[in-house]
């Protein structure tokens, strides 16, 4: 992890309060490039003439309207989804960081088209969690097995791969970020 590290820089990442939003964002962009998610969100928040979207304005939206923006019937799906959770009286006022990260991911995968690593980034990138690996990412496996000569697969790499992990604890989220970073060079 040291070399990686050495040769690799990190973007400055602003971490904000806004599950809602980061999820929906989330959920634009799973199987899509970055550019063509940021086009699409884009038109979704221009709907609305807002970045900063409520679950109410997305529950008084026509699914063509948020079909017309770009989003797959299954995603329109996974957008209601998402609105009705936090718009049920115990999910409005959620305080976050005062959940641990198991829990936070428990109550999010609740909602049909949120993964756990669907959770995972929101924990590292929305909600700033400093301690999260995502062993399923197959960004991270790739750099792993090139970074530490890891040749096997399925259980047997994540086993591996958690092994190495255990030693960056309690950073883990920040040494994903490397591995990444190092993968993208």
């Amino acid at each position: 992890m040291a070399s990686i590290i050495k040769d690799t820089k990190l973007d400055y990442i602003e971490p904000s309060p806004n599950v809602f939003n980061a999820l929906l964002s989330s959920i634009t962009s799973q199987q899509l490039s970055t550019t063509v998610a940021a086009v699409i969100y884009g038109r979704i928040c221009a709907l609305y003439k807002r970045k900063t979207l409520t679950p109410k304005m997305i529950l008084e939206t026509e699914r063509e309207i948020l079909r017309g923006a770009g989003l797959s019937n299954p995603k329109t799906n996974y957008f209601y989804n998402i609105a009705n959770f936090f718009n049920e009286s115990s999910n409005k006022r959620i305080q976050w960081s005062r959940l641990t990260d198991d829990e936070i991911i428990a109550k999010l995968v609740e909602i049909k088209g949120v993964g756990k690593w669907t959770v995972q980034m929101i924990l590292m990138f929305t909600l700033d969690r400093p301690d999260v690996f995502p062993v399923d990412d197959l960004g991270i496996q790739l750099s792993i097995k090139e970074h530490y000569g890891i040749t096997s697969e399925k259980k047997e790499l994540r086993a591996e791969m958690n092994e190495i992990a255990e030693k960056w604890a309690p950073y883990r989220t920040l040494a994903s970020r490397y591995l990444w970073a190092a993968r993208d060079k």
